[in-house]
């Protein structure tokens, strides 16, 4: 089973909000997740992302792939540094 990273859509029409969620690669983009990582909302200024790190690095070390919209919010929390520095370090 191939993992990603990715977010799914929540929110009414024309108020969009994400989750970011770690979900099978087969699955829809709103169907059922294995883990909730995190939180995205792009309409309040500046935007809100909330990301439960512990979990987003459980699933990078277990070979989760990245979207690339998952991959900037991730880069802009500062997960992604936390990753490399800690693969570079073994």
């Amino acid at each position: 089973m191939a993992v990603k990273i990715r977010l799914t859509r929540m929110g009414s029409k024309k108020r969009p909000s994400y989750r970011i969620v770690a979900t099978d690669s087969r699955s829809s983009r709103d169907g059922k997740y294995l883990e909730l990582i995190g939180f995205y909302n792009p309409i309040v200024c500046p935007a809100e992302i909330r990301i439960n790190e512990e979990v987003a690095l459980k699933w990078l070390r277990n070979g989760a792939v990245l979207t690339d919209t998952a991959r900037d919010l991730l880069s802009k929390a500062g997960v992604m540094k936390k990753f490399h520095e800690e693969r570079s370090s073994k």
